[in-house]
């Protein structure tokens, strides 16, 4: 069995003492922040190394996210296995995996196409045990503990990936690029050994226990797609999913062009970087503002508000500021990311009990997915429009998702919805 704090049902406040008094929380969060860190230092680590190598600025712009589209593909295919497998064996092996491609990167001298090819194939596996992860986090908190806990997650991996970027930049100018990817492949180890270490062993969900009976004699690949295409067409979970998905997508969007604004606008050399530390910020701020609500359910009251304001500052850009009043625009955009804090509950409420680790697979992989073709159409947007347009049109983008979450889901509290629910957009 896997341990549980108190259940934390109706408007009870949980708080974060509590949930990190969860033992297997604390490890699963531990490990994940650590993760993030040599996530980030690998990826950019990996752009320079690239760079460095072939002197261009598109392969190293693939270099950079190659490792976010082929998630998606990863979930679709794969994603099953994150209910079929143990957890223990599953999560550890995903970390030494991704230990063992940053060692190779580090040691090995490969063609560019190689390298490129190492990440994206290690990123399909990806899903797999984030999905798993994610699933004994929603096993070992329950109610509002279990919101604050991914409230946790969110301020943690915020943290970690800015403190990633800076060990980045300075590893890779102590040491250079492979060996800084050594640094990372150490990192990754460490969550192996926790986890192996740490982790109960537990049991998997049954295979005949998946939905509609797409069990273990389908083969994995057929039972993911299977799986996928029950949580899709479930009206509940997909619109969950999309208020999950569409406003983190506009906004990377948005970030993608901070650079060439602050080029376009002549600011001073190292401005660009506090312009985009200021929207992890801002979500720091705000989820531990949201987090922190009195009455759990006010948050979820606040959703459709708090996206709004996530896109309304952007549209200050349309007049082209300086670098203060971007900043504010910024940070005030990063303060209504806490929006997501109000669809945890119900997301988790609508999810089938047997394909959880699949529905979080599909869900990170997904947002990543957007994450990484937000700045591209945004790109293409502002080589037409300019740069401050185009962030103004993501900040509209958001507001119209605002919108449309407002007209299905006015107080973000609907009741559990069984699964699967066929139904028509």
């Amino acid at each position: 069995m896997v341990p549980t704090v108190e259940p934390a049902q109706g408007d009870h406040r949980a708080t974060y003492r509590e949930v990190l008094a969860e033992p297997l929380f604390r490890l699963l969060f531990t490990t994940r922040a650590v993760a993030i860190t040599a996530d980030a230092l690998r990826i950019t680590t990996f752009s320079v190394l690239v760079f460095s190598a072939t002197g261009s600025a598109l392969l190293s712009a693939v270099a950079f996210g190659i490792g976010f589209i082929p998630q998606l593909f990863g979930s679709l295919l794969l994603g099953s296995l994150a209910d079929r497998l143990p957890p223990r064996a599953l999560i550890a092996g995903g970390y030494a995996v991704t230990c063992a491609a940053a060692l190779l990167l580090a040691l090995v001298r490969m063609p560019i196409a190689a390298s490129l090819g190492v990440v994206a194939l290690v990123s399909l596996a990806t899903p797999v045990f984030h999905g798993a992860a994610g699933r004994l986090v929603a096993q070992s908190l329950e109610g509002d503990a279990y919101v604050l806990g991914r409230s946790l997650g969110n301020i943690a991996g915020a943290g970690a990936q800015l403190f990633g970027l800076a060990l980045g930049g300075a590893a890779v100018a102590a040491l250079g690029p492979r060996r800084a990817l050594a640094v990372s492949a150490v990192l990754y180890l460490g969550c192996a050994l926790a986890i192996r270490i740490r982790l109960p062993r537990l049991r998997p969900a049954e295979s005949g226990d998946t939905p509609d009976g797409a069990g273990g004699d389908g083969g994995a690949v057929r039972a993911s797609l299977h799986g996928a295409g029950l949580l899709l067409r479930g009206l509940a979970v997909r619109r969950l999913m999309l208020a999950q998905w569409l406003p983190p997508a506009f906004l990377a969007g948005a970030e993608g062009l901070i650079v060439g604004y602050a080029g376009e606008h002549h600011f001073a050399p190292g401005w660009y970087a506090a312009l985009m530390g200021c929207l992890p910020v801002g979500m720091l701020v705000g989820d531990l503002l949201v987090g922190r609500l009195p009455r759990p359910r006010a948050r979820e009251r606040l959703v459709a508000p708090l996206v709004a304001l996530a896109g309304l500052p952007l549209f200050g850009f349309a007049a082209e500021p300086g670098v203060g009043v971007s900043s504010c625009l910024l940070l005030l955009s990063g303060l209504g990311f806490a929006y997501g804090l109000g669809l945890q509950r119900p997301f988790l409420d609508a999810l089938p009990q047997d394909g959880q680790g699949q529905a979080f697979g599909l869900l990170g992989s997904g947002s990543m997915t957007l994450q990484g073709v937000g700045p591209v159409c945004l790109g293409a947007v502002a080589a037409g429009i300019g740069t401050g347009g185009a962030i103004a049109l993501a900040g509209g983008a958001v507001v119209l998702t605002a919108i449309w979450i407002l007209t299905w889901h006015p107080t973000a509290t609907p009741a559990p919805v069984p699964h699967p629910a066929p139904t028509s957009p």
